[in-house]
């Protein structure tokens, strides 16, 4: 065959795949079955890439096919310091060689042998038919292939970033030729590769060696010229770097299965790659290989080529909102832009899309026929619209004045969190690139109108463009979304529980509850006082002042001076923090111990206190913002503040919810709080009759369980071991192990094992419940609570045990953790809409735990709290009753029952 224009490009597959695995995150790219795709994903953009930027004619990729070969049987510790490989980018290795056979591309291993072999190989057999090489890889090594033929394409910080080594490039970074690197890694070793160098040698120093004496043999046999102490330390490890030449060099004449002429590159498959990338819930990369890769395409690629998407982007004038709201029968998918916080929303800009026609708009320049069509369109429920953080774009009516917004089929953010629970960000640039497959920006906008006031300001006009393409992935993220809630059944769930509960939290952030400064004040005093009080109790222990936070001090006095035993070792020492403090006290009962324990304590108080009193509005109100996406399980979490990490039982945590009061024009505070939620949901999940027997034969059920555990009856039960049963149940339901619950007991492991075992063989269903959690979620990939939410455990079947194990715990957490937070919310839900429908003043404040914090306008006592006790223990139908119990006082504190 002619081979002059043959352009051969070899990839390192394993480096590529590695390099787009820890490039992109895990938790934003898996497929419904909870398979990761990460690695594949980036594995096939930097492919594509590739392909479209180096237009190769032939392609080979080689793949490393173990760790044992030719060089571990030479010397057993190479790449021994390596970490295992993660389970979840083995499992991508072989999608990602499915893809290279959908795209027609080869791709090897060799047994013994690396994939730097494979490449030096093809790379000679390329050389010698005269043709231009092109190698990607991550491995230094390779670049002892670089020569006038070859270049290496070497990864920079940035994914798409390629450093190009030709000889030249070579010589002005290691001020060697390529086929002189060989020494350089030689003599300073690869960390990577588990090869130690000649220790104080570094590339500059071997690249003075190997100019002056010109190679490896040269600078050996010159070892007694070379002096200093890093010539001592080259005399004494001579034999590594030896070692090492040997090893490093690539082998270039293995035996392959295919030559030059089986690389030469047909094109892709159309119908194999749509049918893999529709597997792996590739939405947009196949259409992106065919705009990119189309002439090398092998069938049909879309009948015909998608034209760029444009959006047509109004900017509405006064006046011209009415008539374009008119005109749409369609869902109107909105995006705004604003400040948010503290319950509070302002607007700055609107973007109304329907498809690709958006319109753009700023609220603050509103006409008032513009004003009503708005308004009439947000309370319009037969409108539908779609959006994206619901909550805030809530917050913002209130402020606005506008209608509050009904008809909100869809919030896409939610969507997403149902989805995927355990998913840390759902903002929307991460969706568009997670479920589209973009980046959030316009592509090619036709503009129509111009922004008043604004001629020329490319900024302002990009920002616009920007607010249409955000409304536009609103609306497509919306059919995407509900599609997959579809699919998962979650979309009951979404429509009766997590979309209406956005409006519930909205009002309750927007209201917030009154906060008694006065009060924070003289406790925050009080904490300062006694962090000061412990600080001199340590320092006169001690015999000196010093930094009781700074980690490196206290490490010299606690193991230096008072050489106390050893904690965790970590990068900087051994830790000293509150856990590892607290066991040191149990061994050594110290007094610096204690009185560092103490400062800790009310220093987390005092900032607790501190950030209480920064939060507190102009209107002497609180607004903490709730979270519907931050727990897995489904419970709601605070924020700006945190009112959940206040503590439940101490003096300290009652000192503090004194400060939360009732606000003007309310008589009083309730509080009221489901009993044994978690227990109530295992006895009924479980359906062990005993443990419903237990709940139903007195008021003490922590007494009663005891009893049928211990064989006895409930008045022999001793507070101790009510305590251990009482800890024993919860954790059950926490999917606690026998050395978690060993730690809250503070008893051995066997202990707990024993006491678990004792527990188990009374009720028996719970044990069998709790056993076949686990095995329906490893068999079907999901737990459900008694509502229907789903939580996904591809770790179950993990080959790491750690992972496995922690994903059994959270399988075994999941339905009844998630149980107690459906239950919590479809009773607030209900509390709402009797609250509405009675009319009554009286009002949800907050949501902490299991508990509610209401206030209660005057008079309404009895009907406000016969309808929340009501709705709360008729939220759910369990094998047992739901009980709640409350409160009343002029503190949240005051309150407590």
């Amino acid at each position: 065959m002619s081979i002059d224009k043959t352009r051969l490009l070899l990839i390192d597959g394993h480096s590529m795949a590695y390099r787009a695995f820890f490039a992109l995150p895990a938790d934003r790219f898996s497929t419904d079955d909870g398979q990761t795709t990460n690695a594949v994903y980036g594995f096939t953009s930097m492919l594509l890439k590739l392909l479209t930027t180096e237009e190769p004619t032939h392609i080979a990729v080689a793949f490393d096919l173990s760790r044992q070969t030719f060089r571990t049987e030479e010397y057993p510790e190479y790449k021994a310091g390596r970490a295992s490989t993660p389970d979840e980018f083995k499992s991508q290795v072989p999608l990602i060689q499915n893809l290279l056979d959908a795209c027609n591309i080869p791709w090897m291993t060799k047994d013994n042998y690396e994939a730097d072999d494979i490449i030096a190989t093809l790379t000679r057999q390329g050389r010698e038919a005269n043709a231009e090489i092109l190698i990607s890889s991550g491995d230094r090594d390779s670049i002892q292939l670089v020569s006038s033929h070859s270049t290496l394409l070497y990864p920079g910080r940035k994914v798409d970033e390629l450093t190009r080594y030709t000889p030249d490039k070579v010589a002005e970074k290691y001020q060697v030729t390529p086929d002189q690197y060989r020494i350089i890694a030689a003599l300073v070793g690869e960390k990577s590769d588990n090869l130690p160098g000649v220790p104080g040698v570094g590339a500059k120093t071997a690249a003075k060696w190997v100019k002056k004496y010109q190679s490896l043999d040269g600078i050996i046999d010159n070892l007694d010229a070379i002096g200093g102490k890093v010539g001592d330390n080259l005399r004494s490890h001579v034999d590594d770097v030896k070692r090492n030449y040997e090893l490093n060099r690539l082998i270039d004449d293995l035996s392959l299965d295919v030559g030059l002429d089986e690389l030469e590159w047909p094109g892709w498959d159309v119908k194999e790659v749509n049918q893999l990338f529709d597997g792996l819930q590739f939405r947009q990369l196949g259409k992106r290989l065919g705009e990119q890769l189309g002439d090398k395409a092998i069938g049909q690629v879309n009948e015909e080529p998608e034209p760029a998407r444009e959006l047509t982007i109004t900017t509405i004038d006064p006046d011209g909102l009415s008539e374009w709201l008119t005109d749409v029968d369609d869902t109107v998918s909105i995006s705004f832009r604003g400040e948010f916080g503290a319950g509070v929303g302002t607007i700055e800009a609107l973007a109304l899309a329907v498809s690709d026609r958006v319109a753009w708009i700023d609220p603050t320049g509103m006409s008032p026929a513009d004003d009503k069509a708005w308004r009439d369109f947000l309370a319009d429920a037969d409108r539908p619209k779609t959006l994206h953080h619901e909550k805030h774009f809530r917050w913002a009516a209130k402020y606005h004045g506008w209608s509050e917004p009904r008809g909100v089929t869809t919030d896409v953010h939610i969507a997403a969190y149902l989805l995927k629970p355990e998913q840390r960000s759902f903002d929307l640039p991460t969706l568009t690139e997670q479920y589209l497959q973009r980046e959030l920006t316009s592509t090619t906008p036709r503009n129509e109108g111009v922004l008043p006031g604004l001629e020329g300001s490319e900024s302002r006009e990009t920002q616009r463009d920007d607010d249409a393409a955000a409304a536009v992935a609103i609306g497509e993220l919306a059919e995407v979304l509900t599609d997959k809630l579809e699919q998962r059944s979650q979309k009951v769930l979404a429509d009766t529980l997590e979309y209406p509960i956005i409006g519930v939290l909205a009002e309750m952030e927007s209201v917030g509850i009154a906060a008694d400064d006065d009060h924070f004040a003289g406790i925050e005093s009080s904490f300062a006082a006694k962090a000061k009080e412990a600080t001199e109790e340590a320092w006169a222990t001690v015999g000196r002042q010093f930094n009781m936070r700074s980690p490196k001090q206290l490490q010299e006095i606690l193991f230096e001076e008072l050489d106390m035993p050893k904690t965790k070792r970590t990068k900087t020492g051994y830790t000293t923090d509150a856990e590892a403090l607290s066991g040191l006290y149990a061994k050594t009962g110290h007094p610096l111990l204690e009185q560092l324990l103490r400062f800790r304590d009310v220093e987390k108080l005092k900032q607790i206190v501190a950030t209480l009193r920064a939060t507190v509005q102009d209107d002497g109100r609180i607004h903490t913002t709730f979270h519907q996406t931050v727990a897995a399980t489904g419970r709601l979490s605070s924020s700006d503040p945190n009112l959940q990490n206040i503590p439940i039982r101490s003096s300290a945590g009652r000192d503090i919810r004194a400060g939360f009061v009732v606000g003007s024009g309310y008589s009083e505070l309730m509080t009221i709080d489901y009993s044994q939620i978690e227990m109530r949901i295992m006895a009924s999940l479980s359906e062990d009759d005993d443990l419903i027997d237990a709940f139903k034969s007195g008021e003490d059920v922590h007494r009663a369980v005891a009893a049928k555990v211990f064989n006895s009856s409930e008045d022999a039960v001793d507070n101790e071991h009510r305590s251990r049963i009482k800890a024993m149940s919860y954790g059950l339901a926490y999917g606690l192990s026998a050395y978690g619950l060993s730690q809250q007991l503070n008893v051995s492991a066997e202990e707990a094992a024993q006491l678990r075992e004792d527990y188990f063989q009374r009720f028996g269903k719970v044990r069998d419940y709790l056993r076949n959690v686990v095995e329906t979620a490893r068999e079907s990939g999901y737990t459900e609570t008694i509502m229907g939410r789903r939580r996904y455990f591809p770790d179950l079947k993990s080959n790491n045990r750690q992972r496995r194990e922690m994903a059994e715990r959270a399988a075994l957490n999941a339905p009844i953790q998630g149980s107690a937070a459906d239950i919590m919310k479809k009773a607030m839900l209900d509390v709402d809409a009797a609250v509405r429908e009675r009319d009554l003043e009286s009002r949800v404040l907050l949501q902490v735990h299991d508990e509610l914090v209401c206030e209660v306008a005057p008079g309404e006592r009895d009907a406000f709290s016969d309808l929340v006790r009501a709705k709360m223990e008729n939220a759910a139908d369990l094998a047992v009753p739901l009980t709640v119990s409350a409160g009343f006082g002029p503190s949240w504190e005051a309150a407590a029952h």
